[in-house]
């Protein structure tokens, strides 16, 4: 790609001149910076950066950029950081229960060409999407749980996403509990929906406990799984509002489209590494 172009994500302890030093980094070599946003936590005294220049021109070829940007700047400074690349596809599975709309609405997506990912796999513990799967051309594989093959079934899951190669996981309406394992593998590369504004209403049955609060705003979260249920990083969220003249059913309906469009911002900030992570909390630049 003439277009391509490198980013960088960096957080580190705040001191003077970390600006200056990585932008001068980018500019001895010739880089072109197209976007830069940087912001510094105060409570923290921590440092956040997104960078992304043009490798046209560029002196150091891809192998090299990470090395010599850990030497000068990386190490001596103790920055965390990740250096990505906007033409790399990301490898996208999904794992989903009996909803569809999720899945409906992340395949409109990607099969309209919005979304530069590659979606190789959906792994299911029920067999009613399986039709989508096929209707789209993309693996299906259905995976029962039971209480007493959880384990198991998630064995083969695992299985099955490394020898797809997969970068990150969607939980697009997967109603089952992913365990520590998987999220050690894949640690801020599991993306799910929750249907509620976390942490309000949590549980199996969040709109019909708003309706009997007599809510007037109904929400959507989507957040990073970790080990603790329904507690990892916030994505994005968004909020509508309801009245006492909406039923349970008007609750669902307006609730399956937040969760469309929450999720679909979720990956979307995912796919274009607009999102830092740090102590369970998202930076998520613009």
């Amino acid at each position: 790609m003439s277009d391509a172009r490198a980013i960088l994500l960096v957080h580190c302890p705040d001191q003077k001149g970390l600006l200056a030093k990585i932008t001068e980094f980018i500019y001895k070599q010739g880089g072109n910076i197209t976007y830069i946003d940087q912001h510094v936590d105060l409570a923290e005294q921590c440092f956040y950066l997104r960078a992304e220049w043009e490798l046209k021109g560029f002196a150091l070829e891809r192998g090299e950029i990470g090395a010599a940007f850990a030497e000068q700047l990386g190490s001596p400074l103790s920055m965390t950081w990740r250096l990505y690349y906007n033409d790399q596809r990301p490898r996208m599975a999904l794992m989903v229960s009996k909803e569809s709309h999720c899945l409906d609405d992340i395949l409109a997506r990607w099969s309209s060409g919005e979304w530069a990912v590659d979606i190789p796999l959906i792994i299911s513990n029920h067999e009613v999407l399986r039709p989508t799967a096929e209707r789209f051309g993309i693996r299906f594989e259905h995976i029962p749980v039971t209480k007493d093959t959880k384990a198991q079934a998630e064995a083969q899951a695992l299985e099955l996403l490394e020898e797809e190669g997969v970068d990150f996981i969607v939980l697009a309406r997967y109603m089952q509990i992913i365990s520590d394992q998987m999220v050690q593998r894949w640690p801020n590369r599991i993306i799910n929906i929750h249907h509620s504004f976390l942490p309000a209403f949590a549980g199996a049955k969040p709109y019909h406990a708003a309706h009997q609060r007599g809510v007037k705003i109904i929400g959507a979260t989507s957040h990073y799984v970790t080990a603790e249920l329904d507690q990892g990083p916030i994505i994005e969220q968004d909020v509508t509002r309801v009245t006492h003249h909406d039923r349970v059913e008007d609750l669902i309906r307006q609730g399956r489209d937040l969760e469309k469009v929450v999720l679909s911002r979720a990956i979307w900030q995912h796919l274009n590494r607009k999102l830092l992570v740090f102590k369970n909390r998202t930076v998520v630049f613009v």
